[in-house]
């Protein structure tokens, strides 16, 4: 396993992001070398990745890691069943399910306003960069890697192209967006084109910032990631408003917009979503809210067109079965106390019958069994009535 998992990364490396790289290759070195490596790749079955599982969880690591060291070991050994090197993933089924996301804590728009406030009187960078983060949905590698050459004012739209990553949480480098519905163009309202006018400004006109950041050090270098993140929350306290991610300004964005009624199918557009069903996932409980505000603005309408006419409250039918509720009893003969035509309390469910001193012949067809009247629940046999 040390020779094959230590070659993987390399071969790998000229078709996965440098972040990625990065990423498989720190899993690899620091976690599943020191408990796999010397374990040979055909002996290697689930109960070794099983007991990694335990000893990792053991040790105190968050199940999110110990689920992303598994799915790194899980690709690794598809290589290798690829290759016909084994005929079976023994990674494969997950020892440890996809942890649920955890629940995230979004702004109210006062709160929004209230940062936007603070920011525009004391730090016109970040005034603009979160007035663009959330007046697009844009990721924050994506704004940070957003260039002037994409940026199109007159038309009121950007181009996505690339995102600004870290390598090594160190080297900052430019990569193609995350997801290929990634790339793409997202229109801008007034008040973000406004927030980028302000930037361009700020570097002496657009025509002089072709091809530079837009959002930057003074110096043109791009801002670390990292920095970019302490710097909010720097500000968030500032303001006095809950601390929070800046990818957690894109989920004020679906929220401000799937809460305005905007349908589910444009909000994921706008965010760039692979799938429709990763918005509504994400969101489900704001689409729950706009399907109750849906059938509400039906009912508004229909009422405004002309109101319910009120009309006599109608009877329920009865079926046809329960008619005969009210019908006299008749008499049956033999379920009476008397011989002959005498009346009095029943006695006896036995039929008339030769000896019994009744004059009435037995009638089979009538005293035999017969089925039971076909209803929901009811099987087997019951005494037929004369």
């Amino acid at each position: 396993m040390a020779d094959y998992l230590t070659g993987w990364p390399a071969a790998k490396e000229m078709s996965l992001k440098p972040t990625t790289y990065a990423r498989y290759r720190d899993y690899v070195r620091n976690d599943l070398l020191p408990h796999l490596g010397r374990v040979r790749l055909d002996d290697l079955g689930y109960g070794h990745t099983a007991a990694f599982a335990r000893d990792q969880l053991a040790r105190g690591r968050g199940r999110v890691t110990v689920h992303r060291c598994l799915a790194t070991l899980s690709s690794a050994l598809g290589e290798a069943v690829r290759h016909h090197r084994l005929p079976a993933n023994p990674a494969r089924p997950t020892v440890i399910p996809r942890p649920a996301a955890a629940e995230r804590r979004i702004w109210t728009v006062e709160e929004a306003a209230r940062f936007l406030a603070h920011c525009h009187a004391h730090d016109g960078l970040f005034a603009d960069l979160v007035e663009v983060l959330i007046g697009t949905g844009m990721r924050k590698g994506e704004a940070l890697g957003l260039r002037w050459a994409d940026v199109h004012l007159d038309q009121g739209v950007l181009l996505v192209r690339c995102t600004l990553s870290a390598v090594d949480n160190n080297r900052l480098v430019l990569t193609a967006p995350k997801t290929r519905s990634g790339r793409g163009w997202i229109a801008l309202s007034d008040r973000v084109v406004q927030a980028l006018r302000r930037r361009a400004a700020a570097r002496g006109g657009e025509g002089g910032s072709q091809g530079g950041l837009v959002f930057h050090r003074a110096d043109g270098r791009p801002l670390h990631l990292q920095h970019a993140l302490n710097h909010f929350h720097l500000l968030c306290e500032r303001a006095g408003v809950s601390r929070i991610a800046l990818h957690d300004l894109r989920h004020l964005t679906a929220t401000i917009s799937l809460a305005g009624g905007v349908p589910l199918v444009i909000v994921s557009k706008t965010l760039r979503h692979s799938t429709l069903s990763t918005t509504a996932n994400v969101y489900g409980h704001l689409t729950a809210q706009a399907a109750r505000q849906a059938v509400d603005h039906v009912g508004q309408v229909l009422d405004e067109a002309g109101p319910v006419p009120r009309r006599p409250a109608a009877t329920t039918p009865r079926p046809p079965w329960d008619r005969d509720r009210d019908r006299p009893a008749e008499r049956v003969p033999w379920l009476t106390g008397g011989r002959g035509s005498g009346g009095g309390a029943a006695t006896t469910l036995r039929p008339p019958g030769p000896g019994n001193g009744e004059g009435h012949s037995r009638r089979p067809a009538e005293v035999a069994l017969r089925p039971a009247i076909s209803l929901v629940g009811t099987t087997g046999f019951e005494p037929a009535t004369p």
